[in-house]
């Protein structure tokens, strides 16, 4: 093991009893492995189940946790909070403060010392209020406090075996709308199932950005010259209309972390 991961162990030994925020994505992922090597029974990862968290990766959540034998609890919010249903700029520092308060009074309430999330280094290059959310509620993150890069995480995770390793990067299904645009249950049903279609035509690293009856497709950069094929596209195009989606379109630029950022960085 490099020193950086022995760094870590030894972070989260210090820490006592912990409750891991768990998605199932790569950087939870890693951390809620190091925890369980450093702290054993002494961890317990807790997902949230929304509307806007797609159930493929809630369901990986719980694979995960059985595979290692780590004790899981699953917190359902069933509906949309008034605070975020318009998809404010600040969405994310809102949702966090949801998601965590609710987190924080499971681990308080069954004794656990404190509550850690997989935020790591190059989350801080982009924008991410949720980031203030959890400083202020005094949620703990030891990837970033051991100045682990994604490099780094994906590095470990495959030195570790862990399936995670090289799975694309994803997020809520609330960041496929623009900011300030109201948000309806049957936008985000519609939002995984046209992702989930791509997923398994064999492009990972994918978004459906919903632009109301326009869907527009993100590929990663590599995977644009597959994409670009008339057959396939006509595939995409005539399934993506059986969801609900009148015109279909590709982004001829691919796919980048924070696409609807830019509408802000434009207004700052």
């Amino acid at each position: 093991m490099n020193q950086k991961y022995l760094d870590l162990l030894s972070y989260l030994k210090g820490k006592g009893k912990i409750v891991i925020a768990f998605s199932g994505g790569v950087d939870s992922t890693f951390l809620l492995k190091a925890a369980k090597e450093a702290l054993g029974n002494n961890v317990k990862a807790v997902t949230v189940q929304s509307p806007y968290i797609p159930a493929w990766e809630v369901q990986e959540a719980k694979a995960f946790v059985h595979q290692f034998a780590i004790e899981h609890e699953i917190i359902q919010l069933d509906c949309i909070d008034a605070s975020i249903r318009n998809n404010p700029k600040d969405r994310c520092y809102l949702c966090k403060k949801i998601i965590f308060k609710q987190i924080l009074s499971l681990a308080q309430a069954q004794g656990y010392s404190y509550v850690c999330d997989g935020t790591n280094f190059d989350d801080t290059k982009d924008y991410r209020p949720g980031m203030l959310a959890l400083k202020e509620l005094n949620v703990l993150s030891p990837l970033l406090d051991c100045n682990y890069t994604k490099a780094d995480i994906r590095a470990m995770s495959n030195q570790l075996g862990l399936p995670t390793w090289n799975k694309p990067a994803y997020a809520c299904l609330m960041t496929r709308l623009p900011y300030d645009t109201s948000v309806y249950l049957e936008d985000l049903q519609r939002i995984e199932a046209a992702e989930l279609f791509m997923m398994s035509l064999g492009f990972k690293a994918v978004r459906v950005r919903h632009h109301g009856n326009l869907a527009r497709i993100e590929v990663g950069p590599e995977s644009r010259t597959a994409l670009f094929d008339t057959t396939l596209l006509d595939k995409i195009g005539n399934q993506l209309q059986v969801y609900g989606y009148t015109y279909v379109t590709v982004d001829v630029l691919g796919y980048f972390m924070g696409s609807f950022n830019k509408t802000i960085e434009k207004e700052m």
